[in-house]
């Protein structure tokens, strides 16, 4: 394919990706980066609600081009821009140890609060004061995987588009609707009036997750709060929940960390949602 037409990291469209790395230019442009050839298959595939591509820019070495020929492919035909780009561009725009020779630039994709909740969702998980931005991004998976209509980010909680969070997502962050800071009483209220009940995931919470499976009470709409990963909830988030809700420790372990709580109580829900005769634990008898 030639010499890399970006041969220097100081080339105006490297330094104008390169900025995205910061949360205030990510802002501004309203753009961020995907990273990887999972992340950039699904950045091509998605559209926005106006039917504009999502993926605007794409750099990848020689290499790559053709390794992931059919998503270069795929990139073009929607309209984005390629750029071959050497070695140093791509490590100078990565955030890995070990690039892989794709980066995408892409447009926001976060979804107004207020068509979340006129669609009515049936499982929702709501991260309110989660910091870290790989946890952030592995929920979103979690809520992908386990079939969830929706995923909320509190106004106290992580950038839905920091590096770390995009790559920690493996691409579902393209595959279905979330919100971004959205102050949790709003969260928990508006969810409420749109018929669901409200649970608050905590390791000290009054109600077993077992215990919920077994009466049959987890079978409707559903949204899950999840908090800080150090320090849980504060108590006022939790007084907003329908229940608060504490993952059974059957073990010795002193606790589980908050993308695994939060699989265990997602496909909980989802199991109890698709059960036709309401769902039953498997510790039961």
């Amino acid at each position: 394919m030639g010499t890399p037409e970006l041969i220097s990291p100081r080339s105006p469209r490297v330094v104008a990706a390169r900025r995205l790395a910061k949360r205030a230019f990510r802002g501004k442009e309203r753009r961020f980066l995907a990273e990887g050839p999972q992340a950039v298959r699904e950045a091509v595939a998605h559209r926005g609600p106006d039917g504009a591509p999502t993926l605007l820019e794409l750099f990848t070495t020689t290499e790559a081009a053709a390794r992931y020929a059919d998503i270069v492919d795929a990139a073009r035909a929607t309209g984005a821009r390629v750029h071959h780009a050497s070695d140093e561009v791509i490590a100078d725009l990565s955030q890995t140890v070990t690039p892989q020779g794709l980066i995408g630039v892409c447009r926001f994709l976060d979804s107004p609060f207020a068509d979340i909740l006129a669609a009515r969702p049936r499982l929702v998980a709501v991260l309110a004061h989660v910091r870290d931005p790989g946890n952030a991004g592995t929920v979103l998976r979690c809520a992908d995987a386990a079939g969830a209509d929706a995923v909320v980010l509190t106004d106290a909680s992580v950038d839905l588009y920091n590096p770390k969070s995009v790559r920690a997502s493996v691409g579902s962050l393209f595959h279905l609707p979330v919100a971004v800071g959205v102050p949790v009483q709003q969260a928990v209220t508006g969810l409420k009036d749109a018929g669901a009940r409200v649970l608050a995931a905590d390791g000290a919470g009054h109600d077993d997750l077992d215990a919920e499976l077994d009466a049959g009470s987890m079978g409707g709409p559903t949204a899950w709060i999840f908090g800080n990963e150090a320090w849980g909830l504060p108590e006022e988030t939790r007084a907003l929940a329908d229940a608060v809700v504490r993952v059974p420790i059957h073990g010795k372990a002193e606790s589980l960390n908050l993308a695994t709580a939060a699989a265990v109580c997602l496909y909980a829900s989802a199991r109890a949602q698709r059960a036709a005769g309401g769902c039953r634990s498997v510790t039961s008898t």
